[in-house]
């Protein structure tokens, strides 16, 4: 399912930024991306968002990172070792998996990826994984 047709496209508000390798969606709680079939995300790719988004991504915003992956194309795991050393915007990601080898894709960069990466099986157990992490929730116990 696309972040468009999901239900969290009408409760959240988010900007839609489009490239020529896919499609980003900013909101309060995380990036969403949601790339081409076929394309290889590598330092070119990567370079190009972090530009886009430099502004959240160096002024210290804590969000998180979602992959829709509902399109097959390949990513160089050693980008999240580059991200991880250079930028601490990410404070989680989850990765939407849609096939076995989209799985076993995803489980081979959790173990490059120095934080928490959860691999699910749906749009919505992301986004919700996403929005419920205790970085997100304001303290209820004080009124």
């Amino acid at each position: 399912m696309k972040f468009e047709d999901s239900k969290y496209s009408k409760l959240l508000s988010y900007k839609k930024v489009e490239f020529s390798f896919g499609t980003l969606y900013e909101t309060e709680y995380f990036l969403l991306s949601e790339l081409n079939e076929g394309i290889h995300v590598d330092h070119h790719i990567a370079s190009e968002l972090i530009s886009r988004f430099s502004d959240l991504i160096l002024k210290g915003r804590k969000i998180g990172y979602i992959a829709n992956r509902y399109n097959s194309y390949s990513f160089d795991p050693q980008l999240w070792v580059d991200f991880n050393n250079d930028y601490d915007a990410f404070i989680a990601s989850a990765i939407v998996t849609y096939s076995d080898f989209s799985y076993l894709n995803a489980s081979l960069e959790k173990q490059f990826f120095s934080k928490s990466l959860k691999r699910c099986d749906n749009l919505e157990q992301a986004i919700e994984w996403i929005m419920n992490l205790k970085e997100f929730k304001k303290d209820t116990n004080q009124n």
